[in-house]
């Protein structure tokens, strides 16, 4: 290697590691700032609550289960919403991901339709949605499952949009070279290869609207979270925590279950 050569090449690398160093100062810039909005400097302030966490963890113990016959249904009731709600959101998602997809969509109209669509599901937080539908329908399971079925659609139509994009285009390419259609296409080029990927998406989401039936339980939205709600504003610190016990319960119960069909459905 010539001196010149040698010379060009520690130019070359010492400028990718000054972008580098100037990428990783400019995101700890931003984080720094992002603290310091939040308050998370204000060592003072942060002391000050030590104090009052302590006191209402105190206040939490021991546990209150003398009511634990009356959960069962609570409980029931959030996990048939999480259940329906992921169920709403892969069938109005399956149909929108092959729109925002950029190698399935048919035209660039109904791509930039369906991903608008999928952004909006995203920016409407589930306890928003679950407000919105106990006034149009009422208190009960029916509004929670709506809103976590729709706010759902967002992530579940992205993530199925990106795992589309991301297919070999090897089997599409085999498919077309014998005139299959564009259905056809989709149906025996694309599908098998991302149904996996859908799968754990899926999954995933489950374990996630059985944590968010509690939080829209808090709208009265019905499940778990309004028996939370009311025991918190009756001031029944020992029965959250009995409460949160039970609910620590349920979710590894649906963790270890979504793990398990997640791995024999891929398999």
């Amino acid at each position: 290697m010539s001196k010149s050569h040698y010379q060009l090449v520690r130019l070359h690398l010492s400028r990718r590691r000054l972008e580098r160093i100037t990428r990783y100062t400019f995101v700890l810039i931003i984080v720094a700032a992002g603290f310091g909005f939040a308050g998370l400097f204000n060592a003072e302030r942060l002391a000050d609550g030590v104090p009052s966490i302590w006191k209402l963890l105190s206040e939490m113990i021991p546990p209150d289960f003398s009511r634990w016959r009356q959960w069962f249904i609570p409980l029931l009731d959030s996990l048939a919403m999480s259940v329906a709600g992921t169920a709403i959101a892969v069938i109005i998602s399956l149909p929108l991901c092959l729109l925002a997809a950029r190698n399935t969509t048919p035209n660039k109209f109904l791509f930039y339709v369906a991903r608008l669509i999928l952004n909006f599901s995203r920016a409407i937080p589930e306890l928003i949605m679950g407000m919105i539908f106990v006034a149009a329908v009422g208190f009960g399971k029916l509004p929670g499952t709506l809103a976590l079925g729709l706010h759902s659609v967002g992530m579940v139509g992205k993530f199925f949009a990106e795992s589309i994009e991301l297919s070999s285009p090897s089997p599409v390419e085999a498919a077309r070279s014998v005139g299959a259609n564009h259905a056809q296409v989709i149906y025996h080029s694309v599908l098998p290869q991302v149904l996996p990927q859908m799968a754990d998406v899926t999954f995933y989401r489950w374990e996630y609207n059985f944590r968010a039936s509690m939080v829209v339980g808090a709208v009265g939205a019905g499940g778990i979270g309004l028996e939370i709600i009311s025991a918190l504003r009756l001031i029944k610190y020992q029965e959250v925590c009995a409460l949160l016990i039970v609910v620590l319960i349920m979710v590894t119960m649906v963790d270890g279950l979504s793990n398990y069909l997640r791995k024999n459905f891929v398999a």
